[in-house]
């Protein structure tokens, strides 16, 4: 399965669009598990959350990082620096063998340094060593006090990156039908997905059981003891969101400050974060809807009907690719994470209604990393390896489709979407996966700003007060940001920035509660 509907909890994909940088839904959870799955492969104990680490060699946590140029058409200039850390393959034999982990830097431009500030941009599948470059005009404000460092999570990118499938057989997987309406489209589906399982098996190796979000909170905290911090400081987004409440409830001693924007729901399993993004991507159309002038739930009938006829006659384009259904609704997300986006969606729509489906295929493309020669990125492999051993449930096609009306009430134009590809997304998969939902109370931890945004498309802003609560009283302290889009720094609040720049240059905490307006 080359592709499901799911829809990335990262930054990633909407700066495509808006031009700050380069990049399905699903953010991962983390607890902890020690069941086997079908094929007999067992859960790696360094799987387990609650168990402390095994003390550390010195050749681990006393590494020197050779920082130098970073290497590759792409690579940034300035003053920007690559190194690799290297990591323990297996977290609870970290004398064993070990695996790299690509990170970049670049040191505060002025003085009184604060220290190293790292930067998880979402996914889980998101280069950090490719964003970070990007992202780094938003936070110039804290580059002048922060080193700005960010990384590949293992199984990512530079880091050990895992490619399930070559360019040919991904784009032959883009006419499996995502919302099977006969027991032949089911087959094929399924059949996919478990296809998909077996070629990352064969790609990542032993890695397909060490790329859990508890192993990548490991590999963090180590990060922060080469990179000479006493404390972690760290801007997480999206899927970084669960990842920073991971390592808040594994390492609460070594919390500095913590801002988590764009929160995850800590406390949805898959089928909850599946009817959550199927929530937030709804009230995202419904706004554009409106500022469009339209009815709600008139045009969102209307774009039923369009994806109802791409279902039965995918539409032609310039490329001479065909618009499929999956492929029209994963173009219409992407807009959908920015609201200065918007009218790249409405001309698309036109033009679909029209009967080209040309600009919804070049959305889509840009969304799942694909680029003018045909060749297609690693970050949904990424996503959906580290999310299937993250995740243990794995609904059935049969329970799915009980539960397809809930999901159609939520979204009409999302929920079919997203319900059946809770059936697909681990379906057969060769491990098993290691809990419901992640733990992140962190009891004596710092205080931790968490940000939600009300229009939020992929982490609705529901997610950000149940993570405050997750991590405990005194730690989680809330800010709210009534806007539009997926994150709320760097956005266009004045409040939502000036509020996180005060907590991460001078340790003010706000009133747990804030309303930025």
């Amino acid at each position: 399965m080359s592709r499901v509907v799911r829809w990335s909890a990262t930054v990633a994909a909407a700066l495509l669009i808006t031009g700050c940088g380069s990049g399905s839904a699903h953010s991962s959870d983390s607890s902890a598990d020690d069941s086997k799955g079908h094929s007999g492969a067992s859960a790696s104990a360094s799987r387990d959350a609650d168990s402390p680490s095994p003390e550390l060699p010195a050749s681990l946590t006393a590494q020197k990082l050779t920082w130098s140029s970073c290497k590759g058409a792409s690579a940034p200039g300035g003053d920007w620096q690559c190194a690799t850390m290297k990591a323990p393959l297996d977290w609870s034999r970290p004398d064993g063998e070990r695996i790299g982990v690509a990170l970049i830097r670049s040191k505060a431009t002025g003085g009184n340094r604060m220290g190293s500030l790292l930067f998880n941009f979402g996914g889980p599948g998101g280069s950090g060593v490719s964003t970070m470059p990007s992202y780094a005009s938003l936070a110039s404000q804290l580059h002048k006090r922060y080193d700005l460092v960010s990384w590949d999570p293992r199984g990512v990118g530079a880091s050990e990156g895992i490619r399930c499938r070559d360019d040919k057989a991904i784009q032959a997987a883009e006419t499996i039908d995502a919302t099977p309406d006969d027991a032949a489209e089911l087959k094929a589906y399924l059949d996919d997905a478990a296809d998909f399982g077996q070629g990352c098996a064969r790609a990542a190796g032993k890695l397909l059981t060490h790329v859990s979000t508890t192993d990548t909170a490991r590999d963090m905290d180590l990060m922060r003891q080469v990179l000479g911090d006493r404390t972690m400081h760290y801007f997480g987004i999206s899927y970084g969101t669960e990842l920073g409440g991971v390592y808040a409830h594994l390492f609460p001693e070594k919390v500095g400050r913590l801002v988590l924007d764009a929160v995850v729901d800590p406390t949805a399993d898959s089928l909850g974060h599946a009817k959550n993004q199927a929530l937030g991507f709804q009230r995202a159309l419904d706004d554009y809807l409106k500022s469009t002038g339209q009815d709600p739930k008139r045009g969102s009938q209307k774009i039923v009907s369009l994806l109802k006829r791409i279902d039965a006659k995918p539409l032609p384009t310039s490329s001479g690719r065909k618009l499929t259904q999956t492929l029209a609704l994963t173009g219409i997300v992407l807009p959908l994470y920015s609201k200065e986006s918007w009218p790249i969606l409405t001309s698309a729509l036109a033009s679909a209604q029209s009967g080209d489906g040309s600009e919804l295929l070049r959305l889509a493309d840009e969304y799942n990393d694909r680029d003018a020669t045909g060749h297609y990125g690693t970050t949904t492999h990424s996503q959906r390896v580290i999310s299937c051993l993250d995740d243990r449930q794995r609904p059935t096609a049969a329970e799915v489709k009980a539960q397809l009306p809930e999901f159609e009430k939520i979204s009409p134009v999302f929920g079919d979407f997203l319900g059946w590809d809770t059936a697909g997304w681990c379906h057969d998969w060769p491990v098993a996966g290691e809990f419901d939902h992640p733990e992140v109370s962190a009891p004596g931890a710092a205080p931790v700003l968490v940000v939600g945004n009300t229009g939020d498309p992929a982490t609705p802003y529901e997610g950000a007060r149940r993570m405050a609560e997750g991590l405990g009283q005194g730690v989680g302290v809330e800010l709210t940001w009534k806007g539009e889009g997926h994150g709320a720094y760097g956005s266009g609040s004045t409040c939502v920035d000036t509020t996180v720049n005060a907590y991460l240059l001078k340790g003010t905490v706000p009133k747990d509660g804030k309303v930025c307006s």
